[in-house]
């Protein structure tokens, strides 16, 4: 049977253990809770000082992490290599060292100069390693008053030991499913991107991305959606890869640009007429809405809009109902509706020129298109695509764009947007003959000083001396050398133009059988 203070002993270590156990599984971070470790040894054992010191990988020095019974400039100063010191070694090893008399031990390097003040004749020093598998992370050492239960000391820091191993081990665990659950969201999401990344759709931009995202979050929706964006950016693109990523891409999708049709056509366009509505309605008609019945209806340019077609448009979205011109009888209808415009619907608000309940009907969902000056990583590809387009229209195999014409292409801001950098690639399509789409095929629009080599060289004085001399040559030539006619078509006194003459070194007799064209 045990005695009463070994008895003792094992419980105040069990009660250690205990508190310990209940540290550790209070945060994620070791940084949190070695520093309380430290604490409930001092507090069950009476240990002097105690440190947990950890290897960093990079630099292969060891640092401490945390420490009981040191200030921190003694903290600082505890750095030690690997094989270094008693902790070094320990380190080094994987294997626990005691030092009965810290004074007697010559690998002792008392670097933190903690031991001074208490002197070191009568302090003991135990080191044991921190292992996570078979790599030694750190050790944890403690000072004693010099006692005869180093061994017992050993074999409860070593259990300690083991706890700290086993929840870096736990939160090494965590951080790595973590970081594979971020990569894994990461691939997710790329291949929902790529997935959702319209066909008839070019570009890898950010500002295309961010297009990209909108179309994924509301294609699934029936969410009445409105596209905002400059002339020829590609919002009926949009719109169809809107209607083809939702539940109703095998029902129709029907396209209706508002501002190709008449004021007086548009309502029959839109709902259809009965027989005999007016002059010509030689049967019934349906109309927009009804073909798009089950599918999508995409209205472009609906800022155009006359403002009776707009009241009409808006009981169509409220109600999902209206009456063919003519008609008494209700066709209701199943359509989600999808609009674009290059105006700005809100100054048009402004000025009572669209109505205001329209608008937010209209604006639940909207989408912006980038113009394509702020897309500009995506004009090379877009270009290319064009490339292979209308080569092979053309019977023409184009093989590549010349690095003048890709520098021209990328340092013009397109005011026409896509569709204007498409009719660009056509026209150097059919230009081409050496199947290489060269500056000179580009359009005068995209010309640049540096692309046709007429860069103007010079300040500002050699650029009007330049101009002034061209300019009384072309006058002299004008008058067949005649000093006087010449100064007068100029608007300057025969003096000044005797000066000018002079100093140019222009002889006016050189050009009294000047030919002029």
């Amino acid at each position: 049977m045990p005695s009463i203070p070994q008895v003792k002993s094992e419980v105040s270590e069990l009660a250690l253990l205990f508190d310990i156990g209940q540290i550790l599984d209070q945060s994620m971070d070791l940084r949190d809770v070695v520093g309380p470790v430290l604490k409930a040894i001092a507090r069950h054992t009476g240990m002097l000082r105690g440190t947990l010191t950890l290897l960093e990988r990079k630099t292969g020095e060891l640092v401490i992490e945390a420490a009981h019974g040191l200030s921190e400039g003694q903290r600082q100063r505890g750095r030690y290599m690997l094989g270094e010191g008693v902790t070094g070694r320990v380190v080094q090893s994987g294997r626990a060292m005691v030092v009965p008399k810290i004074s007697e031990e010559p690998l002792f390097l008392n670097r933190t100069r903690a031991r001074e003040d208490l002197g070191l004749d009568d302090v003991s020093f135990v080191c044991v390693p921190i292992k996570v598998g078979n790599e030694t992370i750190g050790a944890l050492s403690v000072d004693r008053l010099m006692t005869e239960t180093l061994d017992d000391d050993v074999r409860l820091l070593s259990i300690i030991a083991s706890m700290i191993s086993r929840a870096v081990k736990l939160r090494q665990d965590a951080q790595q499913d973590k970081q594979r659950l971020v990569e894994e969201n990461t691939r997710l999401q790329e291949e929902l991107r790529e997935k959702f990344r319209p066909a008839n759709i070019i570009g890898r931009s950010n500002a295309m991305q961010a297009v990209f995202d909108m179309i994924a979050q509301v294609a699934s929706s029936d969410a009445t959606v409105l596209i905002r964006g400059e002339s020829g950016v590609g919002k009926e693109l949009v719109a169809h890869a809107i209607h083809y990523n939702s539940h109703r891409s095998k029902r129709p999708f029907v396209k209706v640009n508002c501002a190709a049709l008449p004021e007086s056509v548009i309502e029959s366009e839109l709902f259809g007429h009965e027989k005999g509505a007016f002059t010509g309605a030689t049967s019934l008609r349906k109309g927009r809405f009804e073909m798009a019945h089950g599918g999508t209806i995409f209205l472009d340019e609906v800022g155009d809009l006359s403002p009776h077609t707009q009241i009409r448009l808006l009981r169509v979205l409220q109600e999902r109902e209206f009456e063919r011109v003519g008609g008494n009888e209700t066709v209701k209808i199943d359509v989600r509706v999808v609009t674009a415009t290059n105006r700005d619907l809100e100054e048009m608000v402004a000025r009572k020129e669209f109505r205001q309940d329209l608008y937010y009907r209209l604006n639940v969902f909207p989408i912006h298109m980038p113009p394509l000056r702020e897309r500009r990583t995506d004009i090379l590809e877009l270009a290319n695509y064009f490339v292979e387009k209308y080569g092979k229209l053309n019977n023409k195999n184009v093989r590549r764009i010349s690095t003048p014409a890709i520098d021209m292409l990328t340092s013009y801001h397109w005011p026409g947007n896509v569709r204007e950098l498409e009719n660009c690639i056509e026209r150097a399509i059919l230009l081409t003959t050496d199947d290489v789409v060269h500056g000179h095929h580009l359009p005068p629009t995209l010309q640049t000083a540096e692309a046709t080599n007429t860069v103007m060289k010079g300040g500002l004085d050699d650029t009007l001396d330049r101009v002034e001399k061209e300019m009384i040559i072309e006058a002299l030539k004008n008058a067949r050398g005649n000093k006087s006619k010449a100064s007068a078509a100029l608007g300057v006194t025969e003096r000044i133009m005797g000066l000018r003459v002079e100093k140019h070194g222009i002889n006016p007799r050189d050009y009294r059988f000047a030919r002029v064209v």
